[in-house]
């Protein structure tokens, strides 16, 4: 299986991926001098290094599964002493030392079994260390909907064989009940609304190439994602209204908690 990111697409719409970052951010608080963070799922790297000045950390770790994206990442390292990455899965990933902060934004999504994974998290945190987590919640949206269909319909589900991923997403409450259950303390959960007004609808399907659409991509040849791209366009045409400018609704849910 082929890797299917591509870091200029989803640059595309830096500013928008972005803001949330920066509100995740901000809701870390204070850390202790010295800090060491780690940054799982982070892409190019360039928003860990925001993370890593923010924070004035000792140390960084940015932890990325895609080399496409980890071959951006170099030179962002270079120019921040502290700062490395490395290749990893974000689920399990293991660390000795201990991080005052354990950061993922939009990330944890493309894992199976959250509590799992979320104690996993706790354990890579030092007594009083921070969790800070943002994950999208817009299965419900016309984009989301139409591709679980199509990967469940011929010719693609022969196409992708094994493509078709359960929704990993829990609700917001469930976040809150089982980071508390598994012994994390004062926990916050946001369910927050990003409103992007794009200039029509086909900028949400340039959105979608970026995150949605890697799994499919990375599946099928170029002819058949081309395919199943002219068709997803289409359908999902029929289900957006034609309006200039085009308002994207896209859910998130923001999450902190401290391990006591």
């Amino acid at each position: 299986m082929k890797d299917a990111w591509q870091p200029d697409q989803y640059a595309k719409f830096e500013a928008e991926r972005s803001k949330p970052f920066h509100d995740l951010a901000a809701g870390v608080g204070i850390l202790p001098a010295g800090a060491r963070i780690l940054d799982l799922g982070c892409g190019t790297g360039e928003l860990t290094a925001t993370l890593h000045r923010k924070f004035s950390a000792r140390e960084t770790v940015g932890v990325e599964l895609s080399p496409a994206m980890l071959a951006k990442s170099g030179p962002v390292a270079a120019a921040n002493p502290g700062l490395r990455f490395v290749p990893g899965d974000l689920a399990t990933f293991a660390d000795d030392e201990g991080f005052d902060l354990v950061f993922a934004n939009a990330s944890l999504q493309w894992v199976d079994d959250h509590p799992a994974v979320l104690r996993r998290w706790r354990d890579l945190l030092r007594p009083g260390g921070k969790l800070a987590v943002q994950v999208p919640a817009n299965q419900d949206y016309p984009t989301h909907t139409l591709c679980a269909r199509m990967v469940a319909e011929s010719p693609w589900r022969e196409k992708l064989g094994e493509a078709e991923r359960p929704p990993t997403v829990l609700k917001p409450e469930t976040y809150a009940t089982t980071l508390f259950g598994i012994g994390y303390r004062d926990v916050r959960v946001r369910l927050e609304v990003y409103a992007h007004v794009f200039p029509d609808r086909s900028s949400v399907v340039e959105w979608v190439k970026g995150t949605l659409l890697t799994f499919v991509r990375a599946r099928l040849s170029d002819s058949d994602y081309s395919g199943f791209l002219d068709e997803f366009r289409a359908r999902l045409f029929r289900e957006l209204p034609d309006e200039r400018p085009f308002l994207y609704p896209f859910k998130r849910i923001l999450f902190w908690a401290w391990r006591g």
